[in-house]
């Protein structure tokens, strides 16, 4: 009897200690589906205690998310990340209804998959600009509600990949765009320090997800990574969202302005045989 109740302390101990986030409410902006990065990183943050909410592009994403079994009492906002007002409307409500929150995650991205082929300098004007202000600007523009609504300090996390730092197939102008995006990671957790909120980025390895068939020969991507990995595998959603989990948790207090790279550690290796 007694060996049974040394047991159930035992997991329960555990049980607490991994719920890292509990008590924290926060949004997850960008889930599009079940094979999203942000669905593996929104189940992480539930699963360790979080209670999320979130916003979607249109209305059809809005009803994906609704379809979704677990997430179907979860609040959902539409926000057009292009949009200011929409913007506006969304922080506002979220003010209005929970006073502050905890942490925010930046799941979005956005190139035309038609100019990601060729030759870089080819690049349009228009989805340059594009580009730079859904997957970019995007986070410098909700940084401007964070301290209204993370009164008591928080958490931001982004997400970018190693295209930012080397040259990829195919990744062309959404490179350009996530090291603009890393810039931006420092310059925020500079400015945002002043009221206890940290900004961060996750850079994950590649996932087959629906943005990255946007990507020409993207499973020649994932078996070259997977090759060059010192763990010889490819990343899972699920690892990139317990990263996440991490940085948005008490256990990362003094973290900020970093890019963790969540990728097998391929980013540590230059040529190998």
């Amino acid at each position: 009897m007694l060996n049974i109740f040394l047991n159930y302390i035992q997991k329960e101990a555990i049980r607490n200690f991994n719920m890292i986030v509990k008590g924290k409410i926060g949004l997850v902006m960008g889930m599009a589906n079940e094979h999203s990065i942000a669905y593996g990183i929104t189940k992480s943050l539930i699963n360790n205690g979080a209670k999320v909410m979130f916003t979607a592009q249109s209305d059809r994403f809005v009803e994906k998310i609704k379809d979704m079994e677990e997430f179907k009492n979860s609040k959902i906002y539409r926000c057009d990340i292009c949009d200011d007002g929409e913007i506006d409307d969304v922080f506002y409500s979220i003010k209005e209804e929970y006073n502050s929150i905890d942490f925010i995650v930046h799941s979005i991205a956005f190139s035309d998959k038609n100019e990601l082929q060729g030759k870089y300098y080819n690049t349009s004007r228009n989805n340059f600009l594009n580009t730079m202000n859904i997957s970019c600007y995007s986070l410098t523009k909700i940084c401007q509600y964070a301290s209204s609504i993370m009164p008591n300090g928080g958490s931001i996390v982004t997400l970018t990949y190693y295209g930012s730092e080397k040259t990829v197939p195919n990744y062309n102008v959404m490179g350009v765009a996530k090291a603009a995006l890393e810039s931006s990671v420092r310059y925020l957790a500079n400015d945002l320090g002043d009221f206890n909120i940290r900004v961060n980025a996750v850079s994950a390895g590649p996932i087959k997800t629906l943005a990255s068939s946007g990507v020409g020969e993207f499973s020649k991507v994932l078996e070259f990574e997977k090759n060059r990995s010192p763990l010889k595998r490819n990343i899972t959603k699920e690892e990139v969202g317990n990263a996440c989990t991490f940085l948005v948790s008490n256990l990362a207090s003094d973290i900020t302005g970093e890019i963790l790279h969540v990728d097998c550690g391929c980013n540590t290796v230059g040529i190998k045989f």
